[in-house]
C-alpha cells in the first residue's frame, strides 16, 4: 500500500524533534482524522538554516513531515512556495487517495510557518 519512500520516511524520520531557538514554530491539525504536525524553523539570511517537525498521526503524516523538512533545509524563503501537496506526494512515490491528507497537512504547516515568518 505504501511506497518504499513513504515507509523509509516513516521508519526513519528526518529532522524529528524540538528545535531550540526557532525563529518560528507553528502547529496545524486535521480535525477529521486527528493528525497534528508541529513545524519549527530557524531562519538566517533569508534561508532555512535548520528545521524540525513533530507529528502525531498516521504513517503518511509522519512521512510527509519528514520529507517537508528535507525539502526546506537550506532553501530561501521565497523558494518554499514551490512545495505543494502534489510535490510531496510525487517525491514519496505517490500517496494512496485515502492517505493523501498527510501531504495537505504538511503543506498547511508550511503555509502557516511562512505566514508566521512574514510577520
Amino acid at each position: 500500500m505504501y511506497s518504499p519512500a513513504v515507509l523509509d520516511h516513516f521508519q526513519n524520520p528526518r529532522n524529528a524533534g524540538v528545535l531550540e531557538n526557532a525563529t518560528a514554530t507553528v502547529e496545524v491539525s486535521n480535525p477529521v482524522c486527528g493528525d497534528v504536525l508541529r513545524l519549527a524553523a530557524r531562519v538566517a539570511e533569508g534561508c532555512i538554516a535548520d528545521v524540525r517537525f513533530q507529528a502525531r498521526g498516521c504513517v503518511t503524516a509522519i512521512a510527509c513531515g519528514s520529507l517537508l523538512t528535507e525539502l526546506m533545509r537550506g532553501r530561501r524563503l521565497d523558494d518554499l512556495g514551490n512545495i505543494t501537496p502534489e510535490t510531496l506526494s510525487t517525491v514519496l512515490g505517490g500517496l494512496p487517495p485515502a492517505t493523501a491528507h498527510g501531504s495537505q497537512l504538511a503543506y498547511d504547516a508550511l503555509q502557516a510557518l511562512l505566514t508566521a515568518l512574514a510577520r
